[in-house]
């Protein structure tokens, strides 16, 4: 031991270095290592909930005490930053007999819960097939408030996510639902219901995802972040989109809504800080009095 610890002074002498630099060094090299290695432990605690939740919110949630470009550096060096996949194909069919309506939203940021609804179809890969999840959103606080999967593009399924979203209405308090010009959201029977509970009908004016933006990010995460490529059977999809929609209301932090989950935003009222794209692009903003 005394030979190695002369042979230790020996060589830092050499360099040009004291011992007590050298251990200080070491320490330091180990506390780091130690460091990354909780840090690891605590993404991989959060992905085995959400396996493909994303850096910028796992930074938001761990906190780590480190830079961004060091944890985005850390993630990437152990293989778990995520890719994102692209899915593609078609649920709206707007060549139909059933009247359109326009869009009512005008570039409207709402400035409080339950004065936008947003919705939107989306699909899964079931069997040999698909099943088609229809979802209502609230726009600011981006809870989804309902929702339906089916094995058919049905307006039935679209009706059973506006009912599930219509238990939690605010009464007498003005509300849009804003859509794309599907089949389903254009259907008398589907109309007639926001008609009797007055709730404003818009929809959007071309086919361009931008105009319902809100709805497609939400099914974007959904699918790229909570739910697999594809399950057995309708009844493993349902409880996996249950499951999903619980975390996506109560766990996962959204970089539009201050970084908050959707549900303690929708507990809020006003301005809600973004931290990420705006949704409005190209249209001036206008909020809402609360």
């Amino acid at each position: 031991m005394q030979k190695r610890s002369r042979g230790l002074r020996e060589l830092c002498r050499l360099l040009g270095y004291s011992s007590q630099a050298y251990y200080q060094h070491h320490r330091s090299t180990e506390m780091r290592t130690f460091k990354q290695e909780e840090i690891i432990q605590q993404v991989m605690a959060h992905r085995r909930r959400q396996p493909r939740l994303g850096a910028r919110k796992l930074l938001e949630l761990i906190r780590p005490g480190i830079g961004r470009d060091a944890f985005f550096e850390l993630l990437r060096e152990n293989g778990l930053l995520v890719r994102r996949k692209i899915y593609r194909t078609r649920t709206t069919f707007s060549c139909h007999r059933f009247k359109k309506y326009p869009d009512l939203t005008g570039g409207l940021v709402p400035a409080a819960p339950g004065r936008l609804w947003v919705s939107d179809i989306t699909y899964i890969r079931v069997g040999q097939g698909f099943a088609y999840l229809s979802l209502v959103t609230d726009a600011y606080s981006r809870k989804i408030i309902g929702f339906c999967l089916s094995h058919d593009l049905s307006t039935g399924s679209c009706l059973t996510a506006l009912e599930m979203a219509l238990s939690q209405k605010q009464p007498d308090t003005p509300l849009i639902h804003h859509s794309d010009r599907g089949t389903q959201y254009c259907s008398g029977t589907y109309t007639a219901l926001l008609i009797k509970e007055g709730i404003g009908i818009s929809m959007t004016q071309s086919g361009n995802p931008r105009d319902n933006a809100i709805a497609e990010r939400v099914n974007g995460i959904l699918k790229l972040e909570l739910l697999n490529e594809a399950y057995k059977n309708l009844s493993g999809a349902t409880r996996a989109v249950r499951s999903a929609i619980n975390t996506y209301n109560n766990l996962r932090p959204h970089s539009s809504i201050d970084m908050m989950t959707p549900q303690a935003a929708h507990r809020e009222s006003g301005p809600l800080r973004r931290r990420w794209r705006n949704y409005y692009p190209n249209h001036q903003q206008i909020t809402e009095q609360v």
